[in-house]
């Protein structure tokens, strides 16, 4: 086990450590007169939640926005279904889901008020993206969620903190796939020019590049 984990270790250095050339992206950033939509890039200190304006999101094939009329905006989160679930994840979940390929869900959290108010304490980016840019966005996170029979979003039951709840996914967590990946892989879909991030570090880094800090942690 000792050998696994170490083994790990030195594999996300590689890929902590590796570069990637950024291409141009004709959706980011906005042209100058160009309507845009304000996301934000929200650390928690293991991982990044990414917040939405819930009435930003237009597109029908995002599910469940009807439990969340009453709120002003989503917060959500991917991870290892195990470790995020958990009410208290330790080492040993961490391990698994870094050395096995398991399966994830997605966290949803609603709120009201502005973002600011309801992490006063998180180091907080805003982003600012073309309207083409947001909606491949949200095209790239509504195809994360598993859907039954009738298309209807897969709820597990109620999320980490305030009015949340986690979403069976259809995609799988591993080594090279983390919550941070994922996340540097939803704002890549947006064309911002990030790159692979294994750490939210990393993630947050490279956000402050294009984004504009309004919360320091």
């Amino acid at each position: 086990m000792r050998w696994l984990i170490t083994k790990a270790l030195l594999f996300l250095m590689v890929i902590m450590t590796s570069g990637c050339t950024i291409q141009p992206n004709p959706l980011f950033p906005p042209l100058k007169d160009e309507q845009t939509r304000s996301i934000f890039l929200v650390n928690h200190g293991w991982h990044a939640g990414i917040v939405i304006r819930r009435i930003d999101i237009r597109q029908p094939e995002w599910p469940s926005l009807n439990i969340f009329t009453h709120m002003d905006y989503l917060e959500i989160g991917w991870g290892d279904k195990d470790y995020y679930t958990s009410p208290d994840p330790g080492p040993g979940l961490a391990v698994k889901a870094l050395l096995l390929p398991t399966s994830s869900v997605l966290h949803l959290v609603g709120f009201r008020g502005p973002p600011k108010s309801y992490f006063p304490h998180n180091e907080m980016i805003r982003i600012e993206l073309s309207v083409p840019g947001f909606e491949q966005m949200i095209h790239q996170i509504s195809k994360s969620f598993s859907r039954d029979k009738s298309g209807t979003a897969v709820r597990l039951g109620p999320g980490n903190y305030g009015y949340s709840w986690f979403y069976a996914s259809e995609e799988t967590y591993h080594l090279c796939k983390t919550c941070n990946t994922w996340s540097a892989t939803i704002l890549q879909t947006a064309g911002c020019p990030i790159t692979h991030a294994s750490t939210v570090n990393s993630l947050m880094s490279q956000a402050r590049r294009f984004g504009k800090v309004i919360l320091e942690k």
